[in-house]
């Protein structure tokens, strides 16, 4: 069995030395974890749960911090310092994560953050990351259907909108006309599928689309009519952004369920807002 570079392994403990225990790791010998991450009261034959990474030597070492990304994760890290190889990220570990000229898209800036790949170098079997993201996208078809909910990164901002990494393997798109709050490379959201076309891309949108996304809200307003003393000063005349700013939702799917509660005579429109009928 070999020990999983880049990742967590669950290794046993197998003997304490003064800078800390050997792990097992079964064909790859014996792995050290420092003394600063050995847990309290840690002792041979425990097992332990542990990332695996190089350490400047190019030996495989463990450790119990938490990295900000793992192998085959994409992630949006900080520059931490650059120099005449290529630049290198902060991401969690004692050592920081390097990114060579030949995989950056533009000269990295000490400072700034990039949506990258963590993977391993085929040539140098180091782990490194790639701000060439398109290369690492799975290119199967996406096993969605309409209105799935899915885990979003923002990766970049296009003419038509904000291109986004889908569930940490595919590509999707936030179309500009359809986001009503400013997005930026690195967000991490919560979206529904719209649609995945014939070339296996995504269409996303920020709010489940149909009937029941006009059903969920028409809820949500009518509570928050209710929690503000039975009135909203909301009504089919407040700008765009500020239904947003406020509920989430469009302005459509706002009059929608504004529609929806008026014919079940939940509420009265006012001309200052809305207003939660009184029953007799």
């Amino acid at each position: 069995m070999h020990v999983q570079l880049g990742k967590y392994n669950q290794l046993p403990v197998v003997k304490e030395v003064d800078f800390g225990v050997y792990l097992d790791g079964d064909d790859d010998g014996e792995i050290l974890l420092p003394a600063r991450y050995v847990p309290d009261g840690c002792k041979p034959g425990d097992l332990l749960n542990v990332f695996i990474y190089l350490d400047n030597e190019e030996r495989l070492v463990a450790t119990t911090q938490t990295p900000y990304a793992q192998v085959g994760d994409f992630a949006c890290l900080e520059v931490a310092w650059t120099n005449e190889y290529g630049a290198f990220l902060n991401w969690g570990l004692m050592k920081d994560l390097f990114v060579p000229f030949r995989e950056q898209k533009m000269k990295m800036q000490k400072g700034r953050r990039y949506v990258v790949h963590v993977h391993i170098d085929e040539d140098s079997f180091r782990i490194m990351a790639s701000a060439k993201v398109e290369r690492y996208l799975s290119k199967d078809k996406p096993p969605y259907k309409a209105g799935d909910p899915v885990d979003l990164l923002i990766w970049q901002r296009t003419e038509l909108g904000y291109k986004a990494i889908v569930d940490n393997r595919f590509s999707g798109l936030l179309y500009a006309n359809e986001v009503f709050r400013t997005l930026e490379p690195g967000m991490k959201l919560e979206a529904y599928v719209k649609q995945v076309r014939p070339d296996g891309k995504i269409d996303l949108e920020l709010q489940r689309g149909g009937a029941r996304k006009v059903d969920d809200f028409a809820n949500t307003l009518l509570a928050y009519i209710d929690r503000n003393g039975g009135f909203t000063p909301f009504n089919d005349k407040s700008p765009a952004e500020e239904i947003y700013a406020t509920f989430g939702v469009s302005k459509k799917t706002f009059k929608k369920a504004v529609g929806e509660l008026y014919r079940k005579r939940l509420i009265l429109i006012e001309e200052d807002g809305l207003r939660a009928s009184i029953d007799d």
